[in-house]
């Protein structure tokens, strides 16, 4: 179990945080843990004893998470690692598009052989302008931890910001500076931005919510910054709000064959959490959740299990019990070790939409029988011994 296999590189700073009790495989099939980054999982067959796979950043599109949960294997991701670096490149994102700074550089370049290039610029710098973003409003959809850096740093600069999200944690509350407006109702922001940056995780309820609907009910000349993922906005739609005007730049971190002859747009090469900083993060973060799941059956930021924390394993055994979300699963867990006059020390049970999560301290061994009995339970998913 405490063998883990890299589908990308991964940072060394991640890597070298895992104790001298793991070691790191090429083979899949043999490992206990997965870390992966951009690498898709979706065509990958698991072996029965792979536990938990860590994603090294935010977004987990690239892993079959609903047959991870009906596998017991526990997807985790890093929520909040990456959020600085994805932070400043929407601030000079916001600035590039503000002062046209891409169009200066690239007429400079046109007349650099020009021997009067130093009056050719006095002349010309006029069409590169652009204005300023203090007091411009900037809307920014999903209020996670990049959303809010983006929201406070953008505030710090004087901007008017306003912000939407209808699953924001009373955590995220709390990150968000007093100066940010939070509004419920999206449609606000649609119709009084200057700028829309967005920063959700892709799902099916929102994919392609920036689409000729919400186009039309926006300021004229808005710009729009996805830093979160292409498929919340429709390609076709954005091309002909680009060509009317209603859109005057669409900023995106997702270049794909669509956006390659829209005029108006600034596609960047996924740069968002580029940063060696970023996926040092990262990979730390997600090399302690790993670890924390197999030595204490701790969970910390899961996309398909809830959070779920007992400590240290300290006992003689600690069972750990992945399992559908369903009633009367406690009673039959304490029926089967009742039946084998085994003694719960402690418990814990938590749930997450479909699925549950259930770590049992006892102050005696599981036999097989008794294990046996568990794994028969109807909706039972994995379950997995933990010892101190």
């Amino acid at each position: 179990m405490k063998k883990i296999h890299c589908l990308n590189s991964i940072s060394k700073v991640g890597l070298d945080s895992f104790s001298e009790d793991y070691t790191f495989t090429d083979n899949i099939s043999e490992a206990g843990a997965l870390l992966v980054r951009s690498a898709s999982l979706h065509d990958t067959e698991f072996s029965g004893d792979l536990v938990a796979i860590a994603r090294a950043g935010a977004g987990v599109n690239n892993i079959p998470v609903d047959r991870c949960s009906e596998e017991g294997i526990v997807v985790f991701n890093t929520p909040g690692a990456n959020a600085n670096s994805v932070k400043e490149l929407v601030i000079a994102a916001m600035l590039i598009v503000a002062r046209d700074v891409i169009g200066g550089i690239e007429w400079v370049k046109s007349v650099m052989d020009n021997p009067n290039i130093a009056k050719e610029v006095e002349k010309a710098k006029s069409r590169f302008a652009g204005h300023e973003i203090k007091n411009k409003k900037l809307g920014v959809i999903g209020l996670g931890a990049i959303g809010s850096e983006v929201a406070n740093a953008a505030s710090s600069l004087g901007m008017e910001v306003y912000g939407y999200d209808p699953y924001m944690t009373v955590n995220a509350a709390f990150r968000l500076s007093r100066r940010v407006h939070p509004v419920t109702d999206i449609h606000k922001i649609y119709e009084n931005c200057d700028y829309i940056s967005l920063h959700m995780p892709l799902t099916d309820e929102n994919t392609g919510m920036i689409n000729e609907e919400s186009l039309s009910l926006m300021k004229d000349e808005v710009v729009i910054l996805n830093f979160s993922r292409d498929k919340l906005v429709n390609d076709e739609d954005m091309a002909k709000a680009l060509k009317s005007g209603k859109v005057k730049r669409y900023v995106t971190d997702f270049p794909n064959e669509h956006i390659r002859d829209m005029e108006g747009v600034l596609a960047i090469p996924h740069l968002g959490a580029s940063t060696e900083e970023s996926e040092d993060n990262c990979a730390l973060m997600a090399a302690e959740e790993l670890m924390d799941y197999i030595e204490n059956g701790n969970i910390t930021n899961s996309v398909n299990f809830p959070n779920c924390d007992m400590g240290i394993c300290r006992v003689t055994l600690r069972v750990a019990l992945l399992h559908s979300n369903k009633p009367n699963m406690i009673g039959q867990i304490s029926a089967v070790l009742a039946a084998k006059d085994i003694n719960i020390s402690d418990l814990t049970n938590k749930s997450k939409g479909k699925y549950a999560y259930t770590l049992v301290d006892l102050d005696s061994e599981l036999d097989e029988d008794a294990e046996a009995a568990l794994k028969k339970i109807d909706g039972m998913k994995r379950v997995r011994r933990i010892y101190a």
